[in-house]
């Protein structure tokens, strides 16, 4: 079963991108390939917060993380190679549609004071990177159980070939852009 955003995707969005950009092969038209979920943990911090954080990823996202480990020692940080220093999920298709689907309707509003995101976040390639402070912006997050607030960096990996061609793609998909930024 599809979902309700890639419905919109196939019946509205992709005929006004290809009707505007004028497309002549419906291949051409750019689409959402995959979105990273990633978080950071603090290599200082104790052994449950890397687990914490998983959970948590776990709750939002619906699958099970992968933790990263750090690929080479640096004593400033206190890292040693090989100490788990993260998580990240890496999502497409419908668990993609379904996680854009409700950051743009229900998490990125619970932000607090928000008036959109940026448009600068684009790495000239079509792909869209943002970071959001914690976690509890989720609905799925009970903020009774969070033992630390952990921020997470969202990147949205587009077929697009240039950052024009990606924000034309999420603006129509309903990511909310802040107006003069």
């Amino acid at each position: 079963m599809d979902s309700r955003i890639y419905k919109k995707y196939v019946d509205e969005v992709r005929p006004a991108l290809t009707e505007k950009r004028k497309y002549g092969n419906v291949h051409q038209v750019p689409r959402i390939e995959k979105i990273i979920v990633n978080m950071g943990v603090s290599a200082t911090l104790e052994k449950s917060a890397l687990e914490d954080a998983a959970k948590d990823l776990t709750t939002i996202t619906g699958r099970k993380p992968i933790i990263s480990k750090s690929r080479k020692s640096v004593a400033n940080f206190k890292l040693r190679e090989g100490y788990p220093i993260g998580c990240y999920v890496t999502l497409r298709r419908n668990p993609m549609y379904e996680f854009f689907d409700r950051l743009v309707a229900a998490a990125l509003p619970r932000i607090r004071d928000f008036r959109g995101i940026s448009t600068r976040s684009f790495d000239g390639r079509g792909n869209y990177s943002f970071g959001v402070t914690e976690q509890s912006i989720f609905p799925e997050i009970e903020l009774d159980k969070v033992k630390r607030t952990q921020g997470m960096d969202i990147t949205i990996v587009t077929s697009a070939e240039t950052d024009e061609e990606a924000l034309d793609l999420l603006k129509l998909m309903g990511m909310p852009f802040a107006e003069g930024r």
